[in-house]
């Protein structure tokens, strides 16, 4: 592996091949499960925007460091912006929205690693992917309403990847789901032991290596079209539910029990 590039949440190393480069992105805030803060979404904007120039690379590998994917929004992050106008809340909103399209949107074939927790906006994340193997330990969920807030700029591409089915059951009941579970929804398509990872991240790189590279590109795009067409009035829309939702009592009652590991006062029906 050569080239590394690095930053202090997101790692980037690079496999520089005569049939094109692979790089591996991995979110790297342990301390918080790789939550998304303010910066991590920086980071892996200014990736996106950098890939989307580089003829050269043709294969992203995301994954998570120290036995985590992704434990979502940053909670830390959130309580720092409702401290002013509703604006913060949304402008920070609006643009994890456009991280997601950015990634939908790459060039190149993106492969999602999961080792341990893909939660909320991890989940969307992994929703970006091309392709998305995982460990049998990993737990997948979106448990926004499960403490009072909305999915809000995952929801469509939750949606577009697994159906509106699936969608529902993931995101109006907020459970967590296993690595197999995600496999027969149709998100993860293989899974296996920690020490299958790299046997399975293989396979998957052989399988989309048969495929050219200017072909991919054009067909990432004639399937999006329609999808990213009509995405952004629904990211505003998505962006200010969530700060209003933020700001209700409702997710006030959620985070609190969240924080002392209780039952929210709606749990029991």
């Amino acid at each position: 592996m050569t080239n590394p590039m690095t930053n202090n949440l997101l790692l980037i190393s690079r496999e520089v091949r005569a049939s094109g480069d692979i790089e591996h992105w991995t979110l790297n805030e342990p301390g918080s499960k790789n939550a998304l803060n303010a910066m991590m979404v920086l980071a892996l904007q200014q990736a996106c925007l950098r890939a989307q120039a580089d003829k050269a690379l043709r294969v992203i590998v995301l994954s998570g460091a120290n036995q985590a994917f992704c434990s979502g929004g940053s909670l830390g992050g959130f309580a720092k912006e409702m401290s002013g106008a509703v604006d913060p809340l949304i402008t920070s909103n609006l643009e994890f929205g456009e991280l997601l399209e950015q990634l939908c949107r790459l060039p190149q074939v993106l492969i999602c690693v999961v080792d341990g927790v893909a939660m909320g906006g991890g989940f969307g994340l992994v929703c970006c992917a091309d392709t998305v193997i995982a460990t049998d330990r990993s737990v997948f969920a979106t448990p926004e309403v499960t403490i009072g807030v909305v999915p809000a700029q995952i929801a469509p591409f939750v949606q577009w990847r697994l159906g509106d089915k699936a969608a529902r059951v993931l995101m109006l009941q907020g459970a967590r789901q296993s690595a197999a579970q995600m496999q027969l929804m149709g998100l993860v398509d293989e899974v296996g032991s920690e020490s299958d990872l790299q046997s399975m991240l293989n396979k998957a790189l052989q399988a989309h290596a048969r495929a050219a590279p200017a072909a991919v590109v054009a067909t990432k795009e004639l399937m999006g079209m329609t999808f990213f067409k009509d995405l952004p009035p629904v990211r505003l829309a998505a962006a200010t539910a969530f700060a209003l939702q933020l700001r209700s009592m409702e997710a006030q009652e959620g985070l609190a029990a969240f924080g002392q590991k209780r039952k929210p006062a709606w749990a029991e029906l």
